[in-house]
């Protein structure tokens, strides 16, 4: 029975196909293709099975095993899943980890059901060096990388501009002891390929928020991270009561927003506190004993008026917070980096007009060369 394929090309994502994921769930919850469903071939306990018995007796024992294990009724189950989710998606595609055994024997099992959908060559893997291999090209394109003090709105900056690589998106982490997402945050390994995926939008001039390597749990890749660190960069600076408006939106507001629509007000608020807390007590180290203490019962106190209905509260524990935390770490880093040179520093509108100069200029000096090239 011919079996059809698709090369591992970067335009399946980009098109939004529907992929299926015939890998066990533990595979998956460890790095998966963006949008992916899983509806595995094997559970992971059929998985760890067979490949017991294909380090003991070879493919062909663990290849049995498997069609007995996976047999009857759990088959017909499987079979129901990848149909009903191609009833929906009609384009959709299969792929397991190197789009060998797992995926063409979905895709035989599919056909004897009279349904035919190609599959990966090269599954899973194959994708994953393709959207690597963005991020690599990437660190190579024109890089410029927005700075400043906590609160300065940096992230909102990037995301106004169409070239704009939002790293902490990708993360789904805000880059500080207070930026966890309620939600889980992503592998690394769905980590880049967030990042790729962006990439395929964004072949020119590049724009991102001044990081550390480390996002959350996740490490930007140490190629790009090099890019960023010889990139040219823009400093926005806003007055403190900008900013601590913007940090309460950020770590107050936005966050109480996504807690409550995920899990209520009650369990939701329960959450908040305790992610809140938790930060804050994190910062023990840097704070000192004294300080912590002191900025600790501002929390509570607020979290107390909060319930009350009075939000601002928070503003007495997050401005020492500013103060005393974030802007001396910031100028600390500043001061060893002395040498570094800013492009422009001013307000966030006129950081957010520079950094589209930048752009608009780079792209013009490098389509320059190539129409001069065409004329020749």
């Amino acid at each position: 029975m011919s079996m059809s394929l698709l090369e591992p090309d970067l335009r399946l994502l980009r098109e939004e196909r529907a992929l299926i994921d015939v890998r066990a769930p533990v595979e998956f919850a460890q790095g998966s293709l963006p949008g992916a469903l899983n509806l595995p071939l094997m559970d992971d306990e059929e998985r760890r099975l067979v490949g017991i018995e294909y380090k003991q007796r070879g493919q062909q024992a663990a290849i049995e095993l498997g069609q007995r294990l996976v047999a009857g009724g759990i088959r017909r189950a499987r079979i129901d899943a990848w149909q009903r989710t191609i009833e929906a998606y009609p384009d959709a595609v299969i792929y397991c980890y190197r789009g060998g055994l797992r995926s063409q024997i979905a895709q035989q099992w599919l056909a004897e059901a009279g349904v035919e959908r190609p599959r990966i060559r090269g599954g899973w893997k194959a994708m994953r060096q393709a959207l690597c291999a963005r991020i690599e090209a990437a660190a190579e394109q024109p890089l410029l990388v927005v700075g400043g003090l906590t609160g300065c709105a940096k992230t909102a900056l990037v995301q106004h501009l169409s070239n704009g690589l939002d790293l902490e998106g990708c993360a789904r982490h805000k880059g500080s002891a207070f930026g966890r997402h309620p939600l889980p945050a992503p592998s690394q390994i769905d980590f880049e390929h967030a990042m790729g995926l962006r990439l395929l939008d964004l072949p020119g001039p590049l724009v991102v928020e001044d990081e550390s390597r480390h996002i959350g749990a996740a490490n930007v890749p140490l190629t790009f991270w090099r890019a960023m660190e010889r990139a040219p960069r823009v400093r926005v600076e806003m007055p403190l009561d900008w900013r601590l408006a913007q940090i309460h939106k950020d770590y107050i507001d936005d966050l109480w927003a996504i807690y409550c629509q995920q899990f209520g007000e009650w369990l939701g608020w329960a959450l908040m506190r305790k992610q809140l807390s938790s930060a804050l007590a994190r910062l023990k180290k840097r704070l000192g004993h004294a300080r912590l203490a002191r900025l600790q019962r501002l929390q509570q106190l607020a979290f107390r008026e909060h319930e009350r209905g009075n939000r601002q509260a928070h503003e007495a524990w997050l401005a020492p917070l500013l103060t005393e935390y974030y802007d001396p770490m910031y100028r600390y880093q500043l001061e060893r980096r002395d040498s570094e040179r800013f492009l422009h520093v001013g307000d966030w509108d006129s950081c957010l007009a520079a950094a589209r100069d930048w752009s608009q200029g780079v792209s013009r000096h490098v389509a320059a060369p190539q129409s001069q090239s065409q004329l020749v």
